[in-house]
């Protein structure tokens, strides 16, 4: 270690803590009237926010809830999970932001896991509370979250047995007073749970400062090397990923540090989506492709002007044929990448001058590649041994991190925590290649590469083509033991309505490309199937273990 000079230190001077509460006081200093609005049932000013966080953070306290516990959210996209992500951090509480789609016996396992002592839960969500009420550990007491007290202001909530108020009605009750402390800037604000392929969820965890510097990381990407061209103050933001997945993506925190316009569309349904988009005026917002086919394949999008509306596509390769879809209605569509330990923000698309002019028929290529790579992040590429692969944008290697914001670890879990940050870098188990100006290209996860005759097949790559032709809605590619080739590709396809694909026609389309050289005959699928809807995980990730699983058992029977 080599020796340096450090500052000289005044004991009065006084270096603030990098807090959550930080990033909330920024709100009302610019533009404290914008509004922030959920669904078509309420809306409020920063300042009124400001005040219901306080509001919020004593209503806690009265029901024990101290620096350290855990609080608990099982909700649609909010202005009420809003108010959590800074009222129960900002009190130093740890907020668990609970995954509603995961089985109620996962989400038994992580409310006991973490130690919950508060549960802020929607009504539509009291079913799986019953089904685990007894077999939760350290659970005190509920709030019930209702959207009735908005439609009717004379409406009270049924309280069932265990529940301490109804939470505009608790939120009444209190002082909008509240002086939240300074506290070490390494203290645990969040936590959520992360499925894998094996074992019980894992519970990854941040501190203030990590996601304070995600905010100033994003901020720097998105406002100043314009990421996503033009974003900045006078955007209206709706997120379309769920706020318990990995904090939204970090928007939250960022929309309301610079006091924009924010919507909320509670329970995601086309319609309502559609409907907020024109009449708030959204022109951001972020999605797992499965949401962005949905709203590209809505009649209504064919029937309305989208082109002021940006989407940052994540959690799966936002497909070529997907993104001229999106393109073709107007819809400006951005890569980006990122993982829940990382918090997530890894890449995103960012067209430099020389690409920026390009026709927008040319762009596709770069705004679907996974995208370049972030401010204050540094990205690795590592071979089986452990040495990097260099970026010349073919050699690939396992895509490894560092960064001011990486989790540190799963909560309680030391042997995968190792394993995460074998060698002192985060894995995060992607294959991948990188360009020498830092663009990242994902060619698989390691688990989803296929090895087939010695050749290692990107099953992104294959996705890709198969989606840029005419009806083809969705399509996923797994591999499936061989005895010959060890592995081959096979593809489910989502054919669009009015369309009449068959496997003979889709055969043919990619035997052309082969003859002309456009594609490898390892490409070229073994079985492809049609199906009406490609499985999903509970974060809309296409789920490629359960597909090969499925088509594995389909295939041998017929």
């Amino acid at each position: 270690m080599i020796t340096t000079k450090l500052i000289p230190r005044t004991p009065e001077a006084v270096e603030p803590p990098l807090l959550i509460k930080t990033l909330l006081a920024q709100s009302l200093r610019y533009e404290p009237h914008r509004e922030i609005v959920y669904r078509d049932l309420f809306r409020m000013n920063y300042v009124e926010f400001n005040k219901r966080v306080r509001r919020l953070a004593n209503l806690l306290t009265k029901l024990g809830v101290k620096p350290g516990d855990t609080v608990a959210v099982l909700d649609w996209d909010s202005h009420r999970y809003l108010e959590c992500f800074f009222g129960v951090t900002s009190m130093g509480a740890v907020l668990h932001t609970v995954n509603v789609r995961l089985s109620p016996a996962q989400i038994l396992y992580t409310m006991n896991h973490a130690q919950d002592k508060v549960v802020l839960i929607h009504e539509d969500f009291l079913p799986i509370l019953t089904a685990i009420n007894e077999q939760l550990t350290t659970v005190e007491t509920y709030v019930i979250l209702s959207d009735n007290v908005y439609t009717n202001l004379n409406a009270t909530a049924q309280l069932p047995a265990g529940f301490s108020c109804e939470y505009e009605a608790g939120l009444r009750t209190e002082s909008d007073e509240y002086d939240f402390p300074d506290f070490d800037e390494n203290t645990w604000a969040t936590t959520f749970y992360t499925t894998g392929t094996t074992g019980n969820p894992k519970g990854v965890y941040f501190s203030h400062r990590q996601l304070f510097m995600h905010t100033m990381g994003l901020s720097t990407f998105v406002c100043g090397y314009q990421a996503v061209p033009f974003t900045s103050v006078a955007d209206v933001y709706m997120p379309i990923t769920p706020m318990f997945h990995v904090h939204a993506w970090g928007f939250p925190f960022l929309a309301t540090m610079l006091s924009a316009k924010q919507v909320y569309p509670g329970r995601y349904e086309p319609e309502i989506l559609l409907k907020l988009l024109l009449t708030e005026g959204v022109t951001l917002s972020h999605c797992v492709p499965t949401i962005l086919t949905m709203l590209v394949n809505s009649p209504v999008a064919k029937q309305v002007d989208l082109s002021r509306w940006k989407v940052i596509v994540g959690g799966s390769a936002l497909t070529k044929g997907l993104a001229k879809a999106a393109l073709d209605l107007g819809i400006q569509v951005y890569q980006g990448y990122g993982m829940s330990e990382t918090a997530p923000i890894m890449t995103l698309t960012q067209l430099n001058d020389s690409e920026r002019p390009l026709p927008i028929d040319e762009q596709v290529d770069y705004r679907t590649r996974t995208g370049r790579v972030a401010p204050f992040v540094d990205i690795r590429l590592m071979d089986d041994d452990g040495n990097f692969v260099p970026h010349d944008g073919h050699s690939l290697g396992e895509v490894v991190t560092r960064g001011y914001w990486m989790t540190q670890g799963y909560y309680e879990d030391p042997e995968r925590s190792k394993d995460l940050w074998k060698g002192g870098w985060l894995h995060t188990g992607d294959v991948a290649s990188m360009t020498p100006d830092y663009w990242l290209l994902i060619a698989d996860r390691t688990k989803d590469v296929i090895k087939t005759g010695g050749e290692w097949v990107s099953s992104l790559d294959i996705e890709n083509l198969i989606s840029q032709l005419d009806g083809v809605g969705e399509v996923a590619v797994v591999g499936l033991p061989d005895e010959r080739w060890g592995e081959r590709p096979n593809a489910l396809i989502v054919q669009k309505p009015g369309f009449d694909l068959t496997t003979d026609g889709i055969r043919q389309t990619l035997h052309e490309r082969i003859e002309s050289g456009h594609l490898n005959k390892w490409y070229l699928p073994d079985h492809i199937l049609f199906v009406t809807e490609i499985p999903k995980t509970s974060v809309g990730k296409i789920d490629k273990k359960r597909i090969r699983s499925e088509m594995k058992d389909q295939i041998l029977s017929a």
